[in-house]
């Protein structure tokens, strides 16, 4: 799925983007990845499963399906998230 720059983020997305901006976020990846923070696991998984299709968060290493790694906010997350950054 290919992210249009007039997509809106959700108050939720914008919250899961600088959770993992934040550093304590993991993947387990897969075709539907599950996203962790702080070891829990994530209460809005669509959400988490939209903002990966998207890439707007990503596994920080290459790995295999069920594989659990720290993940990030991509550069076409971080500029999603940048307005709202900036504002604050």
């Amino acid at each position: 799925m290919e992210l249009r720059e007039n997509v809106s983020l959700t108050g939720r997305d914008r919250a899961i983007l600088r959770a993992v901006a934040a550093g304590t976020a993991e993947l387990a990846w897969g075709v539907e990845p599950d996203l962790f923070i702080d070891g829990r696991c994530c209460c809005d998984q669509n959400a988490a499963h939209r903002l990966a299709r998207c890439g707007l968060i990503a596994p920080v290493t290459v790995c295999v399906a069920g594989q659990r790694v720290a993940a990030k906010v991509t550069d076409e997350g971080f500029a999603h998230l940048a307005p709202v950054l900036v504002a604050a």
